[in-house]
């Protein structure tokens, strides 16, 4: 059982009261004291949950993620949303334009299950993406156009996602495989 710092309770509690504040849009007492309520009881039922490690490689507080650039990577993941929402719209919006669906695989080189965590929701998050399993290091994508998964076989996402936990550079996707609907695999 690991033990919960007050770092990781207390930036829990920042991050979710900012989201129910943003949320609401109401700032009346009433309703911040409400929120702290619904924030502590949320904090309360997982307290449990977070006292166990799931993975060898978990790390124990936050101290090891960079905040400085995180703010930064927010800022990228809303950009590279907003883009590839317009580019959802047209492949959709577009009747000339076929819509071909896709499947990645590949492997990461990242320094922790966080690590991971944050890629794949990063690549969910992303639209015309969705992270469909990952195991170990292997990642399972589904994608809806060659320019949806763009990001990930230049190693641009991961690349960002390794640049929260250390400042070195490096490549991170590696045995790259990526399946269209007709099952033809092509290896990069």
């Amino acid at each position: 059982m690991k033990e919960l710092s007050v770092l990781n309770l207390a930036l829990s509690f920042i991050a979710l009261m900012a989201f129910w504040l943003i949320m609401s849009g109401i700032y009346q007492p009433v309703q911040i004291t409400q929120g702290v309520i619904s924030v502590l009881i949320v904090i309360a039922v997982n307290y449990r949950l977070k006292r166990y490690k799931f993975f060898e490689d978990e790390m124990d507080d936050l101290g090891k993620l960079r905040f400085h650039f995180a703010i930064w990577y927010v800022i990228w993941l809303v950009a590279e949303m907003v883009k590839s929402g317009f580019h959802v719209a047209l492949v959709i919006l577009s009747p000339e334009r076929r819509m071909r669906t896709y499947v990645l695989k590949f492997k990461t080189d990242l320094p922790s299950a966080h690590a991971k965590m944050i890629l794949g929701n990063s690549i969910t998050l992303t639209p015309g993406t969705l992270t469909i399993d990952i195991t170990g290091d292997e990642f399972t994508v589904h994608a809806v156009s060659e320019k949806s998964f763009e990001s990930i076989t230049s190693d641009t996402m991961p690349r960002m996602v390794l640049r929260l936990f250390e400042k070195e550079e490096r490549p991170v996707v590696h045995d790259l495989k990526i399946l269209n609907r007709a099952e033809q695999i092509k290896d990069r």
